[in-house]
């Protein structure tokens, strides 16, 4: 299949590589294909793409990379939506809010994207948390270390 992408342009896509979010995500409930593509030469980062909608992309990335001890439960109605089944049939993304100059960009860890990586279900969970908020730095490990990564941690909560 072809879609026409915000960043790369017209792409030939594998059917089997779409993410099917049965209700959309959250302010985007008509849009529910999607299909993570990988940004060259930056394997940290991808784009969660819309198939419908051109100009309908999100920088993404494993929340894991940042802060390595984001963890959080699903709800059962979440867990019978993607039919989950195992843990390690699941991947988690983070939503990055782009800034200039992008040090300044930050992760929005309240509201996961959980995909079924067998199935590709897809949801955007909102955790119903005071851990995690929707701006979290995503460069403040890589400056000061675990340290600043536990300080960031608890003014979170």
């Amino acid at each position: 299949m072809k879609i026409e992408t915000r960043y790369f342009g017209e792409m030939e896509l594998d059917e089997s590589s779409v993410l099917q979010f049965a209700h959309g995500i959250p302010g985007f409930p008509e849009e529910k294909k999607f299909v993570l593509l990988n940004i060259p030469d930056n394997p940290a980062f991808q784009i969660l793409q819309s198939v419908q909608n051109k100009n309908l992309a999100f920088v993404v990335t494993n929340p894991h990379l940042f802060y390595r001890d984001y963890a959080f439960d699903l709800d059962d109605g979440t867990v019978a939506q993607l039919d989950i089944q195992k843990p390690e049939d699941v991947a988690v993304y983070g939503i990055l809010t782009l800034q200039e100059p992008f040090e300044q960009s930050t992760i929005n860890l309240q509201a996961p994207v959980v995909i079924h990586t067998k199935n590709r279900q897809a949801k955007q969970v909102v955790l119903n948390t005071k851990d995690y908020h929707t701006r979290h730095p995503i460069t403040t490990i890589k400056r000061q270390g675990e340290k600043a990564h536990a300080s960031a941690h608890k003014k979170s909560k």
